[in-house]
């Protein structure tokens, strides 16, 4: 596995728009800057960032500004700048073998699943998945109360450094997404409730997921190679993680049902899957989600509600990496090492 550099003090961030743009919310993009910026990073846009609209600029144009910041020697770390529905536009025009030539993080969250998931898979190189560049516009009130920035995101910037970070699972979370809470900072009021069926687990094994609404259309295109990743790193073993957006029940277990009929997990190299909080909940054909998730993974050991996704908080987590699990009075924790 290929770790690129972490961020250091006068690290350069490049930033692009793979999905959609941030023209509907530049205040808010400005005030994560902001934060970037305070870490001593210097950041750098390209020209579509700050396009409104759902795809930031034509898919070659996309894909042609993403490579552009892996190719310049200046920029240290790549971020998506949102999420959004037409990333996998861009696939057919990435020069794969290029990337792995010039190894640079890149993070992002929701839909850059689709150029995370394959960077990982397909070049071996290390992606950060949970925020993207306008992510860290997000406030808590402290106990003064004075707006912060929130345990979790400072846990994705020591992240970005390489710090060794022990992320915990949420006594208390956002009911729904934070893009829909009202502005002003976040309070956290819905009681977390991890589910497992196994009182207590202890495990380490390679990291790899991301938000399963994105996935599923990878499954069986040129940009699907995780069999072959699988063999490689089988020897590690394997903790999946699952960002549920809206996918409903029923939608859901059929996708992780065919997640293992294409060969993505099994019992033999799976140590855990995590599956988050699903954002937008539908119910159907009479399947709870967690029925959904036990009826998909009856022989391998699941943590369900876990802080992974679109609700507030969520873990960062590192594709790629390895990943070391501690479950246990239904809490989780949950830190990587690079080896």
């Amino acid at each position: 596995m290929i770790y690129p550099r972490f961020l250091t003090d006068h690290s350069t961030i490049g930033i692009s728009a793979p999905s959609a743009g941030v023209g509907h919310k530049i205040d808010s993009f400005d005030q994560s800057l902001k934060v970037l910026k305070q870490q001593g990073w210097k950041t750098w846009e390209t020209e579509h960032v700050r396009v409104n609209d759902l795809r930031g600029g034509t898919a070659l144009e996309r894909a042609q500004e993403l490579t552009a910041l892996f190719l310049h020697p200046a920029v240290d770390a790549v971020f998506a700048a949102a999420g959004g529905d037409f990333l996998s536009e861009i696939l057919p025009h990435l020069d794969w073998e290029m990337l792995r030539e010039h190894p640079k993080f890149l993070c992002g969250a929701s839909d850059p699943t689709g150029i995370l998931y394959p960077l990982t898979t397909i070049c071996d190189i290390a992606t950060v998945y949970g925020v993207n560049a306008g992510s860290f516009d997000t406030t808590v009130p402290s106990a003064s109360g004075e707006a912060v920035l929130p345990d979790y995101l400072e846990n994705a910037l020591r992240i970005l450094k390489g710090e060794d970070v022990l992320q915990e699972s949420s006594d208390l979370h956002l009911g729904t997404a934070s893009f829909l809470a009202p502005d002003g900072p976040l309070v956290f009021d819905e009681p977390t409730v991890c589910e497992s069926d196994t009182d207590e687990l202890h495990v380490t094994g390679r990291c790899i997921g991301g938000c399963i609404d994105v996935l599923k259309d990878l499954i069986g295109t040129p940009y699907d190679q995780t069999k072959e990743f699988i063999r490689r790193y089988e020897s590690d073993g394997f903790i999946w993680y699952f960002d549920n957006f809206a996918l409903s029940s029923a939608v859901l277990y059929r996708t992780l049902l065919q997640l293992r009929y294409a060969g993505w997990l099994s019992p033999e190299n799976t140590r855990a899957v995590l599956v988050g909080r699903t954002c937008f909940e539908t119910v159907d054909a009479e399947m709870s989600y967690d029925d959904a998730v036990r009826m998909a993974f009856p022989d391998i050991p699941v943590i369900r509600n876990l802080d992974i996704g679109h609700t507030d908080p969520h873990f960062t987590m590192v594709n790629g990496a390895m990943a070391h699990l501690d479950w246990k009075d239904r809490k989780a924790a949950i830190r990587f090492s690079y080896e």
